[in-house]
């Protein structure tokens, strides 16, 4: 049985308080008159509350499901205190924040940038390269231009806080990634909006204190995002060498189009990292939907939560695992 924490508050508080619960009771009133959108859904990876109530916001105002990821997914690539997605993002061993994203819309058009260094939101790059070229992929140096060409402006991702644990870790320099650091990690999130089309974004500054040039699961089309539009979607957070050796979120997708529900694509897909070596030493969690609206969330370790905005509710739901606590 999953553990949900529901924060459906009191509908009359709409105003954003300074403490945490007074924020959630805003986040709360503002899905809470929204029911009458019963196809919308918006489902995140970790406790993405932020970036689940704005993608939420654009679904609520009949907006598109390819916009709704969007917005959701800048909100922590903006945010300086999440030290793994974008501005705020831990360096590599070099001290500096790559960023990696993928996009992906309901005709099955995706676009991806790996390695861009400079630029706080890859994933409006990653659409902008989706949409404005013929290419799904644009890497480095390249993708930094093609950014800049478009309007992105050039700024200092490496704050403070990230410089100061960069140099603590200088010390050692020991490289092992750890499982659930801070309970978060990448920024998967998926969406259906009024016309039961479906879209989703991910976007990560990849594993801390990573070797230079070092590229993940996150903006490989079908690793950690794929998206049919006439069965379902599903993204990845977690170990991406892991995910990507098993090209995580395609296999679920393809489950789905075989008949399993999003649920059980998800704990099946987790079941095939048992044969990678050292399995128990690492973490990956999955979300998926289908086009029905049902959705599923699994991982291998316990500690995995994912976020979910639909039908008036703001739900945080931790995950069952495949290795129990």
């Amino acid at each position: 049985m999953k553990t949900r924490r529901n924060f459906i508050l009191n509908t009359g508080l709409t105003t954003f308080g300074l403490a945490v619960s007074n924020q959630l009771k805003g986040m709360a009133a503002l899905l809470e008159h929204s029911n009458k959108y019963n196809g919308a859904t918006v489902i995140a990876t970790w406790n993405n509350h932020k970036a689940a109530l704005a993608a939420w916001q654009v679904l609520e105002a009949h907006g598109l499901a390819i916009d709704a990821v969007e917005a959701g997914a800048r909100v922590p690539e903006a945010d300086p205190l999440d030290t793994s997605v974008g501005y705020g993002g831990y360096p590599d061993r070099d001290g500096n924040v790559t960023l990696d994203a993928s996009i992906m819309d309901h005709m099955g058009n995706a676009g991806g940038v790996m390695f861009l260094e400079g630029i706080m939101h890859p994933i409006s790059v990653a659409r902008r390269v989706m949409e404005k070229t013929p290419h799904v992929f644009l890497v480095g140096a390249g993708a930094k231009g093609f950014a800049l060409a478009e309007g992105f402006k050039e700024e200092n991702l490496l704050t403070p806080v990230a410089e100061k644990a960069w140099k603590e870790w200088l010390k050692k320099s020991e490289y092992q990634p750890k499982i659930n650091v801070e309970r978060h990690d990448t920024i998967g999130i998926l969406a259906q909006d009024h016309n039961r089309d479906l879209s989703g974004a991910c976007t990560t500054s990849g594993l801390a204190f990573k070797m230079k040039g070092r590229v993940g699961d996150s903006p490989i089309i079908g690793a950690g995002l794929y998206v049919d539009n006439q069965v379902g979607a599903a993204t990845a957070t977690g170990l991406g060498e892991a995910v990507i050796k098993k090209v995580g979120s395609f296999s679920i997708v393809e489950m789905m189009r075989n008949g399993k529900g999003p649920q059980k694509a998800c704990e099946a897909a987790i079941k095939r990292l048992l044969d990678l070596k050292g399995y128990k030493d690492l973490q990956v969690g999955y979300i998926a939907i289908n086009k029905q609206g049902e959705i599923g969330g699994y991982s291998l370790q316990p500690g995995f939560q994912y976020i979910v905005a639909r039908q008036g509710k703001l739900e945080l739901i931790n995950a069952n695992s495949y290795i129990k606590p």
